[in-house]
C-alpha cells in the first residue's frame, strides 16, 4: 500500500468518526428537547389537576354550607335517611380529597381520582337537591297545617264567643223571667196598736205592731197558696222575733210574723202583726216583706 493510499484511509476514517460524532450530538440534543418538552406537558397538566381540584373543593365546600343552612329543619323529616346518604357521600368526598393532597401519585392517577371526585360531587348535589325539596315541601305542609290550626282556632273562638253570648242572653231571660215572675207590693204602712186594736201614737203604749200592704196583680206569677214574711228590726238594730224561719240568699232567716195567703195572680191587701209583751222605745224601725225567697221591701218607719 503506498502512502497516497494510507492517507485516504486515514482521512476516509476521520470523516467517519466525525460524522458518527455529530449524530450522537443530534440525538443527544433531541432527547434532551423531548425531555424538556415533557416536563412542561406534565406541569402544565399537573397545574390544571390542581385547578379542577380547587374547583371540586370549593363546589364541596358550597354544598356543604347550603346544607348546613337548613340543618336546623330536619325536624320536619320524618325519618334521617337523607342526612345518612348525605354523610355517607360526605364522607367519600372527604376522603379523595384527603388522597389527592397527601399522595404523589402520576397525574394519569390523579387524573382518574379528579374523575372520580366529581362523580361523588355530582351524587352529593342530587341528595343536597333532594334534601332541601323535601324540606321546602314538608315546610309548605307544616305552613298549611299552621294555617288550618288558625283558622280552626278563630272558628272555636268564635264559637265560644257565640255560646258565651247565647249563656249571657240566657242568664238575661232568665233573669228576665225571674223579675217577671217576682211579686211586688205597694202602700206599705207600719203602725202601732193599743190592746183595742186601735192605732197607737205612741209606740211605748204599743201591744202590738202590723204592716200593711197590697200585693200588685202579676200574670206571670205562679198562683197557688204563699207564705208572706215580716221582719221588724228595732232602733237598737235587734230583730222583733218569734215568727217562722225562711230561706234568702241561700241562708235561714227568722221571722217578726208570718202569713199564707192564696194568690191568685191578682191584687190582694195583706197585714201582717207581730205582738209586743215589752215596753218599746221611739225610733227608726225597719220593715221587710219576703215571699218566694224574694225581699219585695224594706222601709224604714219614725215611731214616736
Amino acid at each position: 500500500m503506498n502512502k497516497n493510499q494510507k492517507i485516504i484511509i486515514y482521512v476516509g476514517i476521520a470523516v467517519f468518526a466525525a460524522l458518527i460524532a455529530m449524530v450522537g450530538v443530534l440525538i443527544y440534543n433531541n432527547s434532551r428537547q423531548t425531555e424538556a418538552a415533557n416536563d412542561a406537558m406534565a406541569k402544565v397538566d399537573s397545574l390544571a389537576l390542581a385547578n379542577d381540584r380547587l374547583l371540586l373543593t370549593n363546589e364541596f365546600n358550597q354544598l356543604n354550607a347550603d346544607f348546613s343552612q337548613y340543618e336546623d329543619q330536619q325536624i320536619y323529616l320524618k325519618n334521617d335517611s337523607l342526612v345518612q346518604q348525605y354523610n355517607a357521600a360526605r364522607l367519600k368526598v372527604e376522603g379523595l380529597l384527603r388522597e389527592l393532597s397527601a399522595e404523589k401519585a402520576s397525574n394519569s392517577q390523579n387524573r382518574a381520582r379528579i374523575k372520580q371526585l366529581e362523580g361523588e360531587i355530582a351524587s352529593l348535589k342530587k341528595i343536597v337537591r333532594h334534601y332541601l325539596e323535601e324540606i321546602k315541601r314538608l315546610g309548605e305542609e307544616n305552613e298549611g297545617l299552621r294555617r288550618e290550626i288558625e283558622q280552626v282556632t278563630q272558628r272555636n273562638e268564635q264559637l265560644a264567643s257565640t255560646a258565651a253570648t247565647v249563656q249571657r242572653d240566657n242568664e238575661q231571660l232568665t233573669q228576665t223571667v225571674a223579675r217577671a215572675k217576682k211579686l211586688s207590693l205597694s202602700g206599705l204602712s207600719f203602725q202601732a196598736y193599743n190592746k183595742k186594736g186601735k192605732v197607737e201614737k205612741k209606740v211605748s203604749k204599743a201591744k202590738s205592731l202590723g204592716a200593711s200592704f197590697t200585693i200588685n196583680p202579676n200574670n206571670t206569677a205562679s198562683a197557688g197558696a204563699k207564705m208572706v214574711y215580716l221582719r221588724i228590726i228595732s232602733p237598737e238594730g235587734e230583730l222583733l222575733g218569734g215568727g217562722p224561719t225562711f230561706t234568702f240568699d241561700g241562708k235561714s232567716l227568722a221571722s217578726s210574723g208570718a202569713r199564707e195567703i192564696q194568690y191568685d195572680n191578682g191584687e190582694q191587701s195583706v197585714s201582717i202583726y207581730w205582738q209586743t209583751n215589752t215596753t218599746l222605745t221611739p225610733g227608726d224601725y225597719q220593715v221587710e216583706i219576703f215571699c218566694d225567697g224574694n225581699r219585695l221591701a224594706s222601709r224604714n218607719f219614725n215611731m214616736k
